[in-house]
């Protein structure tokens, strides 16, 4: 690319104005792509002031580079290995269509690239590996289906798995019963010594208990012993005026 075709690409950029249609920002359902104004009494139609500027002669940019890439070449679109016929490698550039598969596309683009061309849209395509193919088994007469489905090998293999399971549960049983012995061994005298000295502490409380309501209960019958013969020693003979003595 020439200095002076990237000068005039500049120039271009500069000049550029984004032209978008009246009203694009009051409705959502209207974009900003440009559409000529018609109304009568349309603002912008009428190029009044901040209403937006119109498509003029003025805003083209220079013949040149219309139409030019930004690259400094002319793009060229490419759908299969006809279209890269007569293409000049010096000012045109190929852009693959969007329609190309990938295995079309890999073959395409290979061949733009040792032709020289530039692709602006080239694209690095992961190769996957090849799945390894399967083989299908091979069919077997009936006969000897049936003699298979006949062979005592099924049978023969379900008595030696149970015996893996029964042996490969024996150690969890030991196991279990080991531990569960341990804990009655150490939970048994824990109790019994528990036990003790709460029999003794409660004999003591009831000897020490007992002889002091006995010695409250004596004293207490012998008050009433000795109470009941005090009024039969106050009774004592008076003796009248005439010398008879009267019981009372």
């Amino acid at each position: 690319m020439t200095t002076e075709v990237k000068r005039l690409i500049r120039v271009r950029t500069d000049k550029g104005a984004s032209f978008k249609r009246d009203g694009y920002g009051k409705k959502r359902q209207l974009s900003d792509s440009w559409r000529k104004p018609r109304g009568q009494h349309n603002k912008q139609r009428e190029q009044k002031k901040a209403k937006g500027a119109l498509p003029k002669p003025g805003f083209g940019s220079p013949v040149a580079v219309r139409g030019m890439h930004p690259s400094g070449f002319f793009e060229v679109l490419v759908t299969s290995l006809k279209d890269l016929e007569g293409l000049d490698p010096k000012t045109q550039a190929v852009r693959l269509g969007a329609t190309v598969g990938t295995r079309k596309r890999v073959i395409i683009q290979e061949q733009a690239v040792s032709a020289g061309l530039k692709v602006l849209n080239a694209r690095v395509v992961k190769t996957t590996k090849a799945k390894p193919a399967k083989i299908k088994p091979v069919k077997k007469d009936e006969r000897e289906e049936k003699a298979e489905k006949k062979a005592p090998v099924k049978k023969a293999a379900v008595p030696a798995k149970k015996a893996v399971k029964k042996n490969a549960a024996k150690p969890k049983t030991e196991k279990t019963e080991e531990k569960t012995a341990e804990k009655a061994e150490k939970k048994a005298p824990v109790k019994k010594l528990v036990s003790k000295p709460k029999t003794e502490k409660t004999e003591k409380k009831a000897e020490k208990k007992a002889p002091t309501k006995k010695a409250a209960a004596k004293p207490k019958a012998e008050k009433a012993v000795e109470a009941k013969p005090k009024p039969a020693a106050k009774l004592k003979a008076k003796t009248t005026k005439s010398g008879v003595k009267k019981n009372e």
